[in-house]
């Protein structure tokens, strides 16, 4: 970074506000807010092992910076959704379908109110405007405001109460079309315009859908105002989600109908019931408190990211949707608490709770940003465990699924993240081909080693290879790297980047066994490790992990790659992959040795008496513990084979594990990866 911008930052205010991050050629390629602007920036630039440490393109990328000095962080929060929506930051969560979702709203404050489908929450309208803002650029001069003044965010109430109620966002137009049918048919409030209305009414000729019974016909005066009223009222109850309510009063009306030998109306009201009775069953319930959520999911890999959201009103879930997002390098803290100024400052219905998947530091600023545009009380909460957290764990597996779903890296991309992995650990030469090796072993037996191999970034199946080590015993896995490196180089064909599980102890067990078969680090062969994160101690108690490190040959500190970057994720795709597949091969060596009993050692006990000896006593523990008369009774057995087994049985109760010391899998074990 250059020196002057460097002094620049230095000196930023220590006041909220926004700060625009620009390039070389002026674009803005990030938005961001912070209490304290001056500490904000600077977090981005610390030095490794910061948890904060995420950009290391921004030394490189960023030419200008200028900052909004306004008054709250609740501004801050709000200027900078609306930055976000001008500029198009690149480096940004942006919401490029800016459609509000689809609702119902109903307008209350009308005689005949009507159920309509609407995308604009006309209800919310904002009143007020943010003063005292100013803009700063990072030399401390005052700029010039004009860009900003022609749109600034708005604050205020933006819901008249009692006037329109929406109920949603729905999915889909399907879904709120078959719901609207379903009421239309069971609860009759009009479908006609106010013009079509008092045409009707002007000719005294009820519409075809109240000759279809699909309408209380208030156009010409077939319903009382009180009685239209009362329909409403139901009709807003059932979607309010309280359809128990309006089901013990239609049953209360047509007991009394029955009674009062109204057999017709009772059997239009019976019908009504069974007809709610079953949608209900169609709903899912998944929490018992009748609260409007938002329930947000998160899944990720490096850059690409995808926020999922499950709609649940009055405690039944209603539908959901996926925001997939790419080229995110930011924290996801950073990417959601963004994506959430975005959605909400949109034409959306805003819910009684926001349920999110980790806590953000902004939340409070949320809830009052939230509570001012909703009318009322709204909470950003993070449960922990409970239902709440359960319905987190959904929204997750959506997202997840979403995240799966979508088309893999081109070529092209794959190729850039290959240059810049190349760029970073300044390797000999471009990546393409790549080994990870990782050991494996148990209670310090079955020691196994493991090479998986990506070829441009995808797993080739045909380069995985699994060593049983010979050499080595007890618990030294530096001593069995060694060993499987020099096997694996022996064979030839040496790939770009040797990756090695583990840090720097493992890193030099690696560069020594190249150089004992005569390959060189970083001419022949680029050699590399990589460390898993640990756990820091903190002084608030707060569970914070380190970086992922990437250790080289020839630097004495590890390379801190940005931790959403797609290189360090293709990187710990190798070595995850490396670790399962060690996994999966140690677990078939001592599944194998379980099968392989005591009485495999004793001559003249095959297959066929060992199965018959266990079937009979149950386990080998039995066996061991019977007399010689017991085994003697068993079919082909005898009594001097009997009293060879329980000499065998009882004078060495465990035998040493058969020497199989080659490279190949068991024959039963499956090579699928």
């Amino acid at each position: 970074m250059r020196a002057e911008l460097r002094a620049r930052i230095d000196n930023l205010p220590t006041e909220p506000g926004v700060y625009l991050m620009k390039n070389a050629a002026g674009e803005v390629i990030y938005v961001g807010k912070a209490v304290n602007l001056r500490a904000r920036v600077r977090s981005y630039f610390r030095a490794s092992g910061d948890d904060r440490a995420f950009v290391p393109f921004l030394d490189t990328m960023l030419d200008e910076l200028e900052v909004i000095v306004v008054r709250t962080e609740q501004e801050a929060l709000i200027l900078e959704s609306e930055l976000i929506k001008r500029f198009c930051p690149r480096f940004n969560v942006l919401l490029r379908d800016d459609k509000s979702f689809i609702c119902l709203s109903l307008d209350l404050s009308h005689e005949w109110p009507r159920l309509e489908v609407t995308r604009a929450v006309q209800s919310q309208r904002a009143a007020g405007r943010i003063e005292g803002v100013e803009l700063v650029c990072a030399d401390g001069k005052v700029g010039d405001l004009s860009a900003f003044q022609s749109d600034l965010p708005e604050v205020g109430p933006r819901r008249e109460r009692g006037k329109i109620r929406l109920f949603g966002p729905y999915s889909s137009a399907t879904a709120i079309r078959e719901t609207l049918r379903f009421l239309e048919r069971h609860f009759q409030l009009r479908t006609c315009t106010d013009r079509q209305l008092a045409a009707h009414h002007n000719k005294g000729r009820a519409c075809l859908q109240h000759q279809l019974r699909r309408c209380l016909g208030p156009c010409v005066g077939a319903v009382s105002q009180s009685d239209y009223a009362e329909r409403v009222r139901e009709v807003v109850q059932f979607l309010d989600g309280k359809e128990s309510e309006v089901i013990e009063r239609l049953r209360n009306q047509m007991e009394a109908a029955a009674e009062a030998l109204e057999f017709e109306r009772a059997a239009a009201l019976r019908d009504r019931v069974r007809a709610i009775s079953r949608s209900l069953e169609r709903q899912q319930i998944v929490s018992e408190d009748p609260v409007d959520r938002d329930v947000v999911g998160l899944a990720r890999e490096a850059s690409r990211l995808v926020i999922y959201l499950l709609f649940i009103r009055g405690g039944r879930l209603i539908g959901g949707h996926a925001f997939p997002f790419t080229d995110q390098e930011f924290p996801s803290e950073e990417l959601v608490a963004s994506f959430l100024q975005l959605y909400y400052g949109g034409e959306v219905v805003i819910p009684q709770e926001v349920l999110l998947p980790f806590e953000l530091s902004e939340a409070p600023a949320l809830e009052t940003w939230l509570t001012t545009r909703r009318g009322e009380r709204v909470y950003v909460r993070t449960p922990k465990r409970g239902a709440k957290a359960d319905l987190i764990a959904m929204a997750g597996r959506n997202a997840t699924q979403t995240l799966n779903a979508q088309a893999a890296p081109t070529a092209d991309e794959t190729h850039a993240i290959l240059e810049r992995l190349q760029k970073r650990l300044r390797l000999s030469r471009l990546p393409r081909k790549i080994e990870c090796y990782d050991i494996s072993l148990f209670q310090g037996g079955s020691a196994v080693g493991s090479g998986v191999c990506f070829v441009d970034g995808a797993p080739f199946k045909a380069g995985y290879r699994r060593y049983r080590i010979k050499t080595v015993s007890g618990t030294d896995d530096f001593a069995m790297l060694h060993e499987v490196l020099r096997r694996r180089v022996r064979h030839g064909d040496l790939p770009d980047l040797f990756l090695i599980d583990g840090g720097k102890g493992q890193l030099a067990s690696a560069a020594s066994a190249l150089r004992d078969e005569g390959v060189t680090p970083g001419v022949d062969a680029d050699l590399a490790s990589l460390a898993k994160s640990r756990l820091l101690e903190s002084d608030d108690n707060a569970a914070r992990r380190s970086d992922e490190r990437v250790f080289l040959t020839d630097t004495k500190d590890p390379v801190v790659l940005n931790q959403n970057s797609p290189e360090l994720f293709l990187l710990t795709r190798l070595r995850d992959e490396a670790h399962r597949f060690a996994i999966t091969y140690h677990r078939a060596l001592r599944s194998k040795r379980a099968l392989t009993s005591d009485l495999d050692t004793i001559e003249g006990v095959g297959p066929t008496r060992r199965a018959r000896l266990l079937k009979h006593f149950g386990s080998l523990k039995r066996l061991r513990e019977a007399p010689v008369d017991d085994i003697a009774a068993i079919p082909g057995i005898g009594a001097k084979l009997a009293a060879q087994i329980h000499a065998a049985l009882t004078e060495a109760p465990r035998t040493a594990e058969s020497d199989d010391s080659g490279d190949s899998p068991p024959s039963n074990f499956s090579t699928g990866v």
